[in-house]
């Protein structure tokens, strides 16, 4: 799967480029903004929850988390209002990282405010996944794509930019293939997330760069 994309050179983008482009096309009349994310463990600095979290912080990184709610909420009024629909397929390796668990939290209420978020183990899609893992990719209605870049710490560094129309659609028609295969965050979170205990993080050793934003 998603053999059409490995493998594709696409424009490299700088993180900040990335950034511009994805704003400008995010503002667009485009009616899909559809994401895969399958790496378990990436940073997040410049969001308060996961500096509380990446400081061994668990109380106060799900109570930071709250915080967004209202602007989180906002956002979704407004894509709704426009057309906009956020679908977000996320692979989860067993046991969960410590990212991925906090990351699990944020979901869930980005899910109540309006994201439509499936989730799939990874053990469901290791046939797909013989040659290469599914690429970090984000589509912009049906004329933009991005497989995003991050650097060995998590961190984003840019991303590779897609325009070609036929292999759009293909990526298209793969995502939702996939996407109709994975379960409710609302019932992956009550079975699998609600019972951990808090994760055990290490503390980072100096503060970080900021990362791309979800």
């Amino acid at each position: 799967m998603f053999e059409h994309v490995h493998g594709r050179a696409g424009e490299v983008l700088s993180r900040d480029d990335y950034l511009t482009d994805f704003s400008r096309v995010h503002a667009s009349d485009i009616d899909l903004l559809a994401k895969i994310e399958r790496g378990q463990s990436f940073q997040e600095p410049g969001s308060p929850s996961w500096e509380a979290f990446a400081a061994g912080d668990w109380p106060a990184a799900l109570r930071l988390m709250e915080d967004e709610r209202v602007p989180i909420a906002s956002y979704f009024r407004d894509t709704s209002a426009r057309g906009l629909t956020f679908r977000r397929l996320r692979v989860v390796e067993f046991p969960v990282s410590p990212y991925v668990q906090w990351e699990m939290h944020l979901l869930r209420l980005r899910a109540e405010l309006g994201e439509r978020i499936r989730v799939l183990p990874a053990g469901e899609i290791a046939e797909l996944e013989r040659d290469a893992k599914l690429p970090e990719l984000v589509v912009l209605g049906r004329s933009v794509m991005y497989t995003v870049i991050y650097d060995a710490e998590g961190k984003g560094a840019g991303a590779r930019r897609f325009t070609d129309p036929g292999l759009i659609r293909a990526t298209v028609a793969e995502f939702k293939d996939l996407y109709a295969r994975g379960e409710s965050i609302a019932a992956f979170f009550e079975r699998e997330i609600a019972p951990l205990a808090p994760p055990a993080v290490r503390r980072p050793s100096a503060q970080l760069p900021a990362s791309s934003a979800h």
